[in-house]
């Protein structure tokens, strides 16, 4: 009985400790020793720019091709088809399926010049940034990468009260990462420079004057 009053002891205590623990943001140094989720391919978004390469068709191959803003592109034989939320391997199957009534064996080869990428592969930039904007995640970017895009902080920011919210799923609470802006881009601090996800979105507030 006494070991079996240790075991409940333990798990109460342990539970405690995993509550107080979800109650609080995660600091740069927690988030940066959490393994990476996989990548995954890339997802075709509206605003993005497509070559579309038809083997031995020269008449049918586009170069800068975009993406409209209802998530379609037009080719010759193939006035409407759906870009968005397929990968580059998935249309250029359905684009060779919606050939082969004209052309024999096609081999279609899809390219992404220029990427957006739909709103769960960007990352979110709002409040007192230069440029607060949304940025197409790239693999491997990190906070630095984020802040040079967005051209660094406003004359306003107080850098040091940044967060970053983080879903790990769609319906998953959101998870506060503080950052400290500041001493990342004026110090140097590279613990700062944490490792961004798909759908994160960066919240820099303005200063108490």
């Amino acid at each position: 009985m006494r070991g079996l009053a240790l075991s409940l002891t333990t798990v109460i205590a342990l539970g405690l400790v995993a509550g107080g623990c979800a109650d609080r943001a995660a600091t740069p140094a927690e988030i940066a020793a959490a393994p990476a989720p996989a990548a995954a391919e890339y997802v075709i978004g509206p605003g993005d720019s497509l070559d579309v390469y038809v083997h031995r068709s020269p008449e049918l191959t586009l170069s800068g091709l975009p993406v409209r803003p209802d998530g379609r592109i037009s080719i010759p034989l193939v006035p409407d088809i759906e870009a968005a939320g397929r990968t580059p391997t998935r249309l250029s199957r359905e684009l060779e399926d919606r050939l082969r009534r004209f052309v024999i064996e096609p081999n279609v080869t899809i390219i992404v010049r220029s990427f957006v990428g739909t709103s769960a592969q960007q990352v979110r930039v709002i409040g007192e940034a230069t440029q607060p904007r949304a940025i197409a995640y790239r693999d491997g970017m990190t906070l630095l990468d984020v802040m040079i895009d967005a051209r660094g902080l406003t004359r306003y920011a107080a850098g040091n009260r940044a967060e970053i919210i983080r879903r790990d799923a769609p319906d998953a609470p959101p998870q506060v990462i503080r950052v400290r802006l500041n001493d990342l881009l004026r110090n140097g601090d590279m613990t700062q420079d944490i490792r961004m996800r798909p759908g994160d979105t960066l919240l820099i507030p303005q200063g108490w004057f």
